[in-house]
């Protein structure tokens, strides 16, 4: 059976709780589709959650990848179209902040996801929740890690099916921040959805 990496991220700056780690929970050991799901969980941090993710898939040897990260006040599920060459943004959990530092020195400006993400997008509305492509994975951890991901397997000449998708606020996080906010239920449904078009 084909294995397929899915990681998300531990609660970072002022969010008490991830939505993303109840869901990489909750599908881990999952079968969807061809593939038994392998889920972890990520560090908030620049300098160890691209190291982490490539120790994975070289650890599992991954055909797919899919990376979760919540985005606090987005109303949608949104497959990224695109990882750029920049780490940026507020602190990290470690304190830590860069100010427009490339992720690899002498790496590409961007790599476009691998993943189905028109085919995600239709999945997922078939399943009666909002979805659409986002042109931006911000440059936050989130990016960091779709980037890291995506020139591994460049660098390795390995076709697989990777990238990222980001989730609006679960209930509990949109009660603490006063944000738009999805079912943890529906969360997870519109992941499997995703899953599912591998």
């Amino acid at each position: 059976m084909k294995k397929l990496l899915l990681t998300g991220f531990a609660p970072f700056l002022d969010n008490p709780v991830n939505p993303t780690t109840n869901i990489v929970e909750q599908l881990h050991n999952q079968v969807i589709s061809d593939y038994a799901v392998i889920g972890h969980i990520l560090p908030v941090e620049f300098q160890q959650s691209g190291s982490d993710m490539v120790r994975l898939i070289e650890t599992y040897d991954p055909d797919a990848v899919v990376s979760l990260g919540v985005a606090v006040g987005r109303r949608l599920v949104t497959p990224e179209r695109i990882a750029i060459n920049c780490n940026d943004g507020p602190i990290d959990n470690r304190g830590y902040k860069p100010a427009g530092k490339k992720i690899v020195e002498n790496g590409p400006d961007g790599y476009f996801s691998t993943l189905p993400i028109q085919h995600m997008v239709q999945n997922i509305k078939k399943a009666n929740l909002p979805a659409e492509i986002s042109n931006t994975a911000g440059t936050y951890l989130c990016n960091n890690v779709m980037y890291h991901t995506l020139h591994y397997f460049k660098e390795q000449k390995l076709h697989r099916p990777s990238g990222f998708i980001h989730i609006p606020a679960s209930h509990e996080l949109g009660l603490e921040r006063n944000v738009p906010s999805w079912s943890n239920e529906d969360l997870a449904k519109a992941v499997w959805e995703s899953i599912a078009c591998l």
